[in-house]
């Protein structure tokens, strides 16, 4: 089964997006990404442990809390195979565009759960090539729910 982080500052889309995602089958966990302290190890060029543990990556572009690239652009480095699915639901649109480099697919707008869906599709088949092409790099160690680890 696929596994999936949705990356999302505001709960309620997050929640919406996982419960869309789950829904089409796939394995769903969920961070809210940096706090106001700026507690993300992604931000710090250090690995993420719920990044090394999904297949594919759902960040919204307002994740780092000022709409700037900074966090997507240290995501690509840290994590540079992973796939992403960059999404705005808002209506306010960035100032910067993201490039193939930072992501797979871009969901400008709330996305519907068929775009949603086709766009986490699309990723992940481009995360599998990218593994084709580099089979010397070890598999990401699976997670378990919270629910199975209590």
């Amino acid at each position: 089964m696929t596994r999936v982080l949705v990356v999302n500052h505001d709960p309620d889309i997050a929640d919406i997006e996982a419960d869309e995602l789950r829904r089409a089958g796939y394995d769903v966990d969920l961070c809210a990404g940096p706090d106001a302290g700026g507690n993300c190890p992604v931000m710090h060029g250090r690995s993420c442990w719920q990044v090394d543990m999904a297949d594919v990556l759902v960040y919204d572009m307002w994740a780092s809390g000022d709409g700037r690239r900074a966090l997507i652009d240290d995501l690509a480095l840290v994590h540079p195979d992973k796939p992403v699915v960059l999404t705005s639901a808002g209506a306010l649109m960035l100032d910067w565009v993201p490039s193939e480099k930072s992501c797979d697919a871009t969901l400008l707008g709330a996305p519907t759960r068929s775009e949603l869906v086709g766009a986490v599709t699309v990723a992940a088949n481009a995360g599998r090539r990218r593994a084709a092409e580099h089979p010397t790099r070890p598999p990401a160690p699976r997670w378990t729910s919270l629910a199975h680890r209590w």
